[in-house]
């Protein structure tokens, strides 16, 4: 794998060329590649940049553009491989021109130029030239000489190859390119240097986000007929040692331990329509859909992580009930003794603060996380000896499998991390984790780490209930901390996350541009919303704007009797009320819908209801096309 190039750009070609090897050229005309072992004349070359790496190309309008790391990040090292993450692109058009296009189609290639930057610029992507990112340890201590021995692309999890669509022109190519084909990871990945009774090792994270069903947070939820769930992430915790001889910082890893836990959202056909309101109104599909789906998905999991331990946090009253109800039946008509089911009540059980009771979980599953063991494999002699292997998974899920769900998955990797830790040594039998403060400051701040990275991408902003992740207790500061990233987040989900779902659409392939260019004359994100509809803001704007003047400058309206001046006041305070209701009353004209694959399909939307604490229906307010 190359890990480095310098990117020669003339007006023919972009010429990738390593500092050993064949240089790879794209011929900006046809989109042809070519491996050449010259580099362009001075006199040809344009620019020139240094590249750490090629996420691939994707085809729009005007052909193909190349998108190239010119940054990146060193994150840590595992077995003296680093792990870098990207800081920094350029996305480069092989079109010198866009005269082959209309005014329609140069505005519509603008915007999904800016789709691309904003899904680069705002997810965070990790890589190694030498380690698989996208395997656990344990995956990857049981692939067979041919594997081991293939390209890392061939090696990679294409759950988790997070560019495997745009690396297809590579992928390809009708010659080897292999060494230019980097797998890039979406997701979070933490590796630090830690001390525990004067032993030195490294711990970390590395969490991976799948690229099947991606998107944002009300427009990506449940199932599809494949059985891929929305934000469906695998979490590994990682120890490195050496053993008890060793006392140098730099730890190469003689000794692996691995854990993995997964998330993912509840694996039905369900959603929630977004309509201005805080609360969105939540559909449940046809159970018998939901069966086939579910039974997919889990007999994907079993197969890639062994026997499900299903672990509900939803809450068991109220507006949650009917999802819990849902998932509890899927998995009883499932019948599969390969698949253990609790529900715990998160909110219920740890109200007013009384988070210490999330040790009731870990107590009724420590006979399941006993049995399910984790990965050991000690390579201290030539030959690596896999000493113990994860036989099951633990997977948890909220309503977003974000905020609860994090803080369960942070409690278990705990309990986990102390039994490993006393296997190799470093702790004594009688010491935990939990009592390691120096070390426990490390633990916690990574888990809310990782919590944010995996709610940014999600849901549009940090997670909540880190304060208690960081810190072990729940405060009032992260309490309000937790209101603002709420109202955050209701602001992006309603009004911005269309754009965003169009980013994840573009960049994965779910929406591939035609062939037709010639025949393009509608922008597909010029707003159709009716005059009335985008009027509205731009009023309530002018209201507030007026009430609060008139309120600050009394005299500013001219009007020197009371009663004339509370009128004046009333009508602005009138124009805000109407204009508020009319917008609550016509809510999924006002929020912003994804433009490139419409949402959801309407056949499965046709069969769902809608209940509510009662268990009783009412007809949808939407009709398929608005959804």
């Amino acid at each position: 794998m190359y890990k480095d190039f310098k990117l020669y750009i003339t007006h023919k070609a972009y010429v990738l060329a390593p500092t050993t090897g064949s240089n790879l050229s794209v011929h900006r005309e046809t989109g042809e590649l070519e491996l050449t072992e010259t580099i362009p004349a001075a006199a040809e070359q344009e620019n020139t940049l240094n590249v750490y790496g090629l996420m691939g190309f994707i085809k729009l309008w005007a052909g193909d553009y190349m998108l190239i790391i010119t940054k990146r990040e060193k994150i840590g090292t595992i077995h003296n491989k680093t792990i870098y993450r990207v800081a920094g692109f350029q996305i480069l058009p092989l079109a010198s021109n866009l005269s082959n296009l209309n005014e329609t189609q140069r505005a519509e290639e603008q915007n999904f130029v800016n789709l691309l930057e904003t899904h680069l610029k705002n997810n965070t992507f990790y890589y190694s030239y030498d380690y698989d990112l996208t395997q656990s340890v344990q995956r990857q201590n049981q692939f067979g000489p041919d594997m081991v021995s293939a390209p890392l692309y061939k090696r990679a999890d294409e759950r988790f190859f997070w560019n495997r669509f745009v690396s297809s022109k590579l992928i390809d190519a009708k010659f080897d390119v292999s060494d230019f084909i980097l797998p890039v990871m979406q997701g979070f990945v933490e590796i630090n240097n830690c001390q525990i009774n004067n032993k030195n090792f490294s711990w970390g994270l590395i969490t991976r986000r799948s690229r099947h069903r991606p998107g944002a947070r009300y427009f990506s939820r449940g199932i599809d007929a494949e059985g891929h769930v929305s934000n469906f992430v695998e979490t590994e915790q990682l120890v490195l040692y050496d053993g008890p001889s060793s006392k140098t910082q730099l730890v190469e890893g003689k000794i692996e331990l691995s854990y993995v836990q997964t998330r993912g959202s509840i694996p039905v056909y369900w959603t929630q329509v977004i309509n201005l309101k805080y609360t969105p109104r939540l559909w449940i599909g046809e159970n018998r859909k939901s069966l086939a789906a579910a039974r997919a998905h889990f007999d994907e999991q079993i197969r890639i992580y062994g026997p499900q331990i299903l672990v509900n946090l939803i809450n068991k009253k109220g507006y949650e009930l009917p999802m819990g109800q849902a998932y509890a039946r899927t998995v009883e008509q499932l019948n599969d003794p390969r698949i253990y089911y609790t529900h715990f009540d998160f909110h219920s059980e740890c109200s007013k603060m009384r988070w210490h009771r999330i040790q009731l979980l870990v107590d009724q599953l420590k006979d399941k996380l006993v049995e399910q063991g984790y990965t050991y494999i000690d390579s201290t002699e030539k030959t690596p000896v896999i000493k113990k292997t994860q036989t099951s998974v633990v997977r948890s899920n909220c309503m977003d499998c974000l905020d609860r769900t994090n803080v369960v998955q942070s409690t278990l990797a705990r309990w986990v991390l102390t039994e490993q830790l006393r296997q190799v040594g470093i702790l004594e039998p009688n010491q935990k984790v939990e009592d390691q403060e120096s070390f426990m400051n490390s633990y916690r701040n990574t888990w809310a780490d990782n919590a944010d990275g995996v709610s940014c991408v999600y849901s549009g902003t940090g997670a909540l209930k880190t304060d208690f992740t960081r810190t072990g207790q729940r405060t009032k500061a992260g309490a309000l901390q937790d209101l603002s990233n709420s109202i955050v987040r209701y602001v992006k989900n309603n009004f911005l996350d269309g754009t965003r779902q169009d980013s994840f659409d573009l960049f994965l392939g779910r929406y591939k541009l035609g062939n037709d260019a010639a025949a393009k004359t509608h922008n597909l994100f010029e707003d159709h919303k009716p005059l009335r509809v985008r009027v509205v803001p731009y009023i309530l704007i002018f209201a507030l704007f007026m009430l609060l003047l008139n309120i600050v400058r009394p005299g500013y309206s001219g009007f020197k009797s009371v009663s004339s001046y509370l009128l004046l006041l009333l009508f602005w305070i009138s124009v805000l009320i109407s204009g508020v209701r009319f917008a609550l009353q016509h809510g999924d004209q006002f929020v912003q819908w994804p433009c490139l694959v419409k949402l959801p399909p309407t056949d499965d939307i046709a069969a769902v209801s809608e209940f509510t604490e009662k268990g009783t229906m009412s007809p949808p307010e939407f009709s398929k096309e608005q959804l």
